[in-house]
This record gives structure tokens, C-alpha cells and sequence, in this order.
């Protein structure tokens, strides 16, 4: 379990870290990284928090049991990396659908890898499969059977 400090907890935190922060996605999980820009070194600001995450697990990837299953696994996988982060990083995880079925190993290793990209600054969805197309693109219609 993270200590109380280290959860993202509110709606606004969330948001903040979702619609700012950077992104990246694995097969089995999205991470969403918003790393504080430099506070003020005038000493006025309180240090920022340590690293917090909060966890998205939907309906989509099972019943109440298995959402939470998910939930533990990737608490238990990123509380050995916020550590790792700068302080005042929020860092929200989204688990998909294939979390269910994949082992701590797998997410594991999804986890390192999105987290190394969203830290790069990643936030294209490019080369995903239904990803966003840039904005030449959104008006060309999709040839028949690609992207199905």
C-alpha cells in the first residue's frame, strides 16, 4: 500500500496529471507523468511533495475481483519506481483491458518501459493501433482495412 503522500487522490490532481502530463502506452497499461516545472528558488514556495501515483482501473478490464487484483499488482510495481521520480511528480497509471490476463512480469516490464517514454516526453499516439492521427491526417479518410 502507498502511505497517504504518496497517493494522487483528487479529481483535480488527476485531471492535472492527464491533460498535462506526458503519456505513454504499453499494451497493458497507459502512464500519465507531470513532473513540476522549476519552482521558485526565492526559498517562499514550500518543497514540493514527494512522488505520488494514483491508479485507473475501469470496467472494461474486469469484475470488482479482478479490478482489483490489477489495482494491487501495479501499486505494489510502483511503489519500488516513485522513488525514482523527482519530487512533486504526479504520475497517474490507466491499466487497458489485456492487465487482466498479463503477469506481474509483463506489467512489470510495460511499466519500466512506459515510464522511461512519458519521462523522454512522450505523448504521440502514433503507430498505436486506433491511435490519434496528427491533424493532416484527420480529415483524409482511412483506407478501407487499415487501422481495423
Amino acid at each position: 500500500m502507498l502511505p497517504a503522500g504518496r497517493r494522487v487522490r483528487t479529481a483535480d490532481a488527476f485531471g492535472r496529471a492527464v491533460r498535462g502530463g506526458a503519456r505513454a502506452g504499453r499494451p497493458t497499461l497507459v502512464v500519465h507523468v507531470l513532473t513540476p516545472s522549476g519552482a521558485a528558488a526565492d526559498g517562499a514556495t514550500p518543497p514540493p511533495r514527494p512522488a505520488a501515483a494514483g491508479f485507473v482501473v475501469s470496467r472494461a478490464v474486469g469484475g470488482a475481483v479482478v479490478r482489483n487484483r490489477v489495482r494491487r499488482r501495479l501499486r505494489h510495481l510502483v511503489a519500488d519506481r516513485l522513488e525514482d521520480l523527482p519530487a512533486g511528480t504526479e504520475l497517474v497509471v490507466r491499466a487497458l483491458p489485456p492487465s487482466a490476463e498479463a503477469t506481474s512480469a509483463d506489467l512489470a516490464l510495460d511499466l519500466d518501459a512506459a515510464l522511461r517514454r512519458a519521462r523522454r516526453g512522450g505523448r504521440s499516439s502514433a503507430g498505436r493501433p486506433g491511435g490519434a492521427r496528427s491533424g493532416a491526417d484527420r480529415s483524409a479518410p482511412r483506407p478501407v482495412g487499415v487501422g481495423a
